[in-house]
């Protein structure tokens, strides 16, 4: 864990990079709002949820949210 949250490991981050290759571009932009596609980047980057709140201007507990639906909408457990 990375201060201020968590960070997406690696095998994560295959796993969901693979889910978005398997999708159309259509089928991702229908999936995920713009708000989640924007986390989803900042995610892939490696930023922390406090990072990525801190960047977006939201709270920590937005971001959380938006990390939760993400990762249900790609069909992934967890973050690490």
């Amino acid at each position: 864990t990375h201060k201020g949250g968590s960070v997406l490991e690696p095998v994560v981050t295959g796993k969901m990079m693979n889910r978005m290759r398997k999708s159309t571009h259509r089928e991702l932009h229908d999936d995920l709002t713009a708000r989640e596609q924007e986390v989803l980047h900042l995610m892939t980057e490696g930023k922390s949820n406090q990072e990525i709140a801190d960047t977006l201007f939201v709270s920590l507990k937005t971001v959380k949210t938006h990390v939760s639906n993400i990762l249900t909408k790609l069909e992934v457990v967890d973050r690490t």
